[in-house]
């Protein structure tokens, strides 16, 4: 067969053992076709035969992304006034204010608050009142575990003085009894049903700035991990049009109030409605817990501050293991959500569970976060083949970090923070994901921190976070290709370039195996092909 695509002047990292290196490689209808030297690659070449230079530079497979928010991200990028930067009330009222007198649609939205500056103590309906008076607003915090709303909003959503508050959610009230605007957990989804939706058409714009800002990141692959119906919706035809510049996989967002014969039919449903190779839906997404930010991380042993007292698992142990055991012997993926120690048990327990009933069957079920897993329990990821699914870019000292997240956690604690390197000693499999739109996409800043365990340097220095916690850069890498690609599984085609996998790939400015680990961070994605179809070329790009 004569190559459509040929790529010279590389150096090839495969993440394919049998061949780990080459210098050029072919394609042809999206497929590689062959790898070898730039003299083998040429003699394959026809007339009509496209031609790339990578000009000496590193060639990886292109990453995936197996925990990330894709649609809610893009869409952010459109519709969402960015409060990431913001340190005071003020700053949050501001940036709404300029948003609003562009933003025209009914209901103005903001994320990305820190609650190291902001919390129940400081931020309610009043802030947001000044900023938007004549809307509904909602802003959500960093983590997206909370939100505030103005007073139009709680008006909107039905929220009264005697109004309950909703399964795994909190309302938070003035001493008066008077809601603040400020939700926690599910109260969020909760309101969100009773204030105006995001048009489709804002979600195509959505989702079309989504896959030029991953292309932009070398992204090929992503697994959204929580899709409710207008996300399948959106995927589903910009699947038939063929517009996706990545493949997207699903996991569909059970809540802890449904019925197990109700969930069950629906993910049935939708999975058989949803099997193609650009979107496809294979697995089921619970929240364990919330996280420590609003103190709804479920931990084995009380906050280590006066306050102490924990949070209950969102899943009760019986429901827990039953639900996981009839969607483990359906085959779905189970995805799960877990910030504290109690969480991850509880989870394993339930997955243990599900293996004693069904039998051990190549599911890579995962606990994404990891934030905090015991000891005792590192082990049995390996044992039970759960993946940790994890985001390195939180493993550094940030404002979060030392002055609220660990005073809850304690010394006695600290140390199981985040500590992917012990997981991984233990026989955890792992990769390495965003979490976007929570934080970055950047999958550079995100490998940067895995390996130094550092902020990436615009951020500023600081002392390393539980440094002996470090990724090497070839165990990150793997977490993003190989590794994350089995997670979405799509490991059989895509992950490593070698003959008969997808022509995804990427090309870099800089040799990231041989760089200055904190360098790791600033790295630019030159090309990035998908199937072989270019899909994003940096400017002064002459390959």
């Amino acid at each position: 067969m004569t190559p459509d695509l040929i790529l010279t002047g590389a150096d090839i990292r495969t993440m394919d053992p049998a061949r780990p290196r080459a210098g050029a490689l072919a394609a042809a209808g999206g497929r590689i076709l062959a790898l070898g030297t730039e003299a083998e690659m040429r003699a394959l070449a026809g007339p009509g035969t496209r031609r790339i230079d990578a000009g000496g530079r590193l060639v990886l497979p292109g990453f995936q992304d197996a925990h990330i928010h894709f649609l809610n991200g893009g869409t952010d990028l459109v519709e969402t006034a960015q409060l990431y930067d913001c340190t005071t009330t003020a700053g949050i009222a501001a940036v709404l204010a300029s948003h609003a007198a562009r933003w025209q649609g009914p209901m103005v939205w903001g994320a990305g608050w820190q609650s190291g500056f902001f919390g129940d103590h400081n931020l309610t309906h009043a802030v947001l009142d000044t900023a938007v008076p004549d809307r509904p607003c909602l802003v959500y915090d960093a983590n997206f575990h909370n939100a505030c709303l103005n007073a139009r909003a709680i008006a909107m959503a039905g929220i009264g003085d005697a109004t309950p508050d909703p399964p795994n959610g909190h309302i938070v009230r003035d001493a008066a009894g008077r809601a603040t605007g400020m939700l926690h957990e599910d109260a969020v989804y909760w309101a969100l049903e009773r204030l105006p939706k995001t048009t489709d058409d804002t979600y195509r714009a959505g989702l079309a700035a989504g896959l030029a800002h991953a292309a932009r990141h070398g992204l090929t692959g992503v697994l959204d991990a929580a899709v409710a119906d207008h996300h399948r919706r959106i995927y589903a035809r910009a699947a038939a049009e063929g517009i996706l510049t990545l493949r997207i996989g699903g996991t569909m967002h059970v809540m802890a109030g449904e019925e197990p014969d109700a969930v069950l039919a629906r993910l049935c449903d939708w999975r058989a409605a949803h099997s193609g190779e650009d979107f496809h839906l294979h697995s089921a997404k619970f929240f364990m817990d919330g996280g420590f930010e609003n103190r709804t991380a479920a931990t084995l042993a009380p906050y280590a501050d006066a306050a102490g007292g924990s949070a209950p698992v969102m899943f009760a142990p019986d429901l827990a293991a039953r639900l996981f055991t009839r969607l483990d012997a359906a085959r779905f993926q189970i995805h799960v959500h877990c910030i504290g120690d109690a969480a991850a048990r509880a989870t394993l327990d339930a997955l243990a569970a599900a293996r004693a009933a069904n039998g051990a069957w190549p599911a890579l079920h995962q606990i994404a976060h990891c934030q905090l897993v015991h000891p005792d329990d590192r082990p049995r990821f390996g044992a039970l083949g759960v993946m940790a699914n994890v985001q390195p870019l939180w493993a550094a000292n940030d404002p979060v970090i030392p002055d609220h997240t660990m005073a809850l956690i304690g010394p006695g604690r600290a140390p199981w923070t985040y500590a992917f390197r012990s997981l991984i000693d233990a026989g955890a499999p792992w990769c390495l994901s965003s979490d976007w739109a929570v934080s970055t996409l950047n999958p550079f800043e995100i490998i940067a921190t895995a390996i130094t365990r550092e902020p990436p340097p615009w951020r500023g220095r600081a002392e390393p976070f539980f440094p002996a916690e470090r990724l090497t850069i070839g165990e990150a890498v793997l977490g993003y290709t190989v590794n994350a690609a089995a997670a979405c599984w799509r490991g059989g085609f895509t992950g490593a370039l070698r003959p008969g996998y997808s022509a995804d790939l990427i090309v870099l400015d800089r040799d990231i195996f041989a760089c200055d680990p904190r360098a790791v961070a600033g790295t630019q994605v030159e090309l990035t092909l998908f199937k072989g179809r270019e899909v994003w070329r940096a400017e002064g790009f002459g390959g």
